[in-house]
Parts: C-alpha cells; structure tokens; sequence
C-alpha cells in the first residue's frame, strides 16, 4: 500500500486570506458605518459640546438647573409613567400571547392581526381617538352613565390615568412580539412531560413554561420601559398640559431659551439615564445569556 501524503496549508497564507477577509468586510460595512457615524454620532457630539456651551465658553450652568425642584419632579414622574405603562402591558400581553401560542393557526393569524393593525395607524391619530374615548362626554362615560354604573363622568383624560392608558395602547404590541416569538418556541413535549411526572396544569405552568418564556419577557420589558422614558405626543394631548415627562421638558427648556444650551442638556440626561437604565435591566433580567453571550 502507497504511502498517502497529507500536505497542510501553510500557516501564513491563512492569516493572510483572514486579513484580506476582514478588509473586505469592513469595506461592506463602511456605508453602513458612515451612515450611522452622521444620523447618530455627529448629533450625539453636537448634543455633548452644545450642553458644555455657553455665550461665555465652557459652562456647566445648563446642568446646574437640573437642582430645581420642577425638574425633579419630572423626572420622577416620566418614571413613575414608564414603570406602570410596564406593568399594564406585562399584565396585558402575557395573556394575549399565550392565547396566540394555544390557539389554531387561523386564530393566532387574526389575533396577530388585531395586534399589528395599530402600527398602520399614526401615533398622534390613535392618541386623539382616546381623547375622544376617554373625555367627560366620551364614549367610555356614555356608557358607564347609560348602564348607571355611575352617576358622574369619570376623570379618565388630562390626567395620568388617561396618559398610561394611551401609552400602554401604543407600547402594547412591543411586549406581545417578543412574548410570542420566546413562547412559540417553547417545546410543548415538555408541558406533557411535567404533567405525566404528576404536575397540574397550573405546575406545569409555573415551574416549566413561565421560567421558559423569561427571555421574551424580558425583552418586551426593557423594550417598552426605554420606549416611555422618551415619550412626548401621548402624554402631551391625553395629559392636557399637567403631566410633563422629560422629553416635554425639552421642548419647554428650547422654546423659553435662546440658545440650544439647556435643552442639550436635558437631552444628554436622558441619553445617559436611557442607556443606564438599559445596562441595569439587561443584567437584571441577564438578556445577554439569552442572547448569546452579546
């Protein structure tokens, strides 16, 4: 039997092709890099040097207004609003999208449907139909008034309670999504399994498919939580003027000044206190594992 001779590539040669993959790569990614380096970045520095600047030079005067009590209190409600618009669509899209995951395929497409139809519709039309809902003559009080289940018009707009109801409309299907997709792909071979170790079906719930459907739970809630930190149509109309979210403060902070000074740096806390708060509620919810490790 002939000796077979096994030759190897040499080792050099293999770096170079890596290099020269790696070149060709960037050279792929370069009109997405400058894309984003002048939609991103270059207004990113703008806001940064804008917020330093002052008609005197360098200044940290814009972030000294941060002390007054108005800001603060604005600054605690857009998160009290951000954390209960949260809880309402936890509380509404988990039950939502475990019914898609039990239903047929004709049901699950029409529910899915229903839950998708918003996003063909603007953000400032369905909050100006919750006006017409929610006001002391709406829809809403009609009926309430009609059935005497109340004997007075509720306060349901210009007020916090409209504003949440509103945002968790808009916000609802951006925690439905990522529940649906992280349960679809749970294995129903091991709800069975559970059952058939002696578990109910309220045990088997709990112990095996809730843990299983963590990661698209946590997904939807970082999404909608950074979501409502910037949130500005909804709580302006369906709050009426009295609640002010950070991103209303902006606006206030360009239209009472003369310079871009302290409205930048209203814009660079929220960038950083967005940012902050994604950090901590990825390692809370520890999405990078579900993600791979990213």
């Amino acid at each position: 039997m002939s000796e077979q001779i096994i030759s190897y590539p040499n080792q050099s040669a293999l770096q170079v092709d890596e290099r020269r993959e790696d070149r060709r790569n960037l050279l792929l990614m370069a009109p997405a890099l400058v894309m984003m380096t002048v939609v991103i970045l270059v207004p990113i520095g703008w806001l940064f040097f804008m917020s330093f600047w002052g008609e005197n030079g360098f200044t940290l005067e814009h972030y000294q207004r941060m002390s007054h009590p108005g800001y603060r209190l604005t600054f605690i409600r857009t998160f009290q609003i951000s954390v209960l618009v949260t809880i309402m669509s936890v509380l509404l899209g988990y039950p939502v999208a475990y019914l898609m995951t039990k239903s047929s395929p004709r049901v699950a497409s029409i529910i899915m449907m229903c839950v998708l139809l918003p996003f063909w519709t603007s953000i400032l039309v369905r909050t100006y139909a919750w006006l017409i809902l929610l006001q002391r003559r709406g829809i809403i009080n009609g009926w309430l008034m009609d059935a005497e289940l109340i004997d007075r018009p509720l306060r349901l707009v210009h007020n916090m309670t409209g504003t949440v109801i509103g945002m968790t409309h808009i916000l609802l299907p951006f925690m439905i999504l990522p529940l649906y997709s992280s349960m679809k792909a749970i294995d129903g071979d091991l709800l069975k399994a559970a059952r058939n170790a002696g578990a109910t079906p309220s045990q088997a719930f709990r112990q095996v498919f809730l843990p299983l459907s963590v990661p698209g739970l946590a997904a939807g809630i970082v999404v909608v939580f950074v979501l409502c930190l910037g949130f500005y149509i909804t709580p302006e109309i369906l709050g009426g003027g009295r609640i002010v979210m950070w991103s209303k403060q902006i606006q206030n902070a360009v239209t009472l000044h003369a310079t871009w000074g302290p409205a930048s740096a209203l814009g660079v806390v929220l960038l950083v206190v967005t940012l902050g708060t994604l950090w901590i509620m990825t390692r809370i919810f520890r999405i990078n594992r579900f993600l791979g490790g990213l």
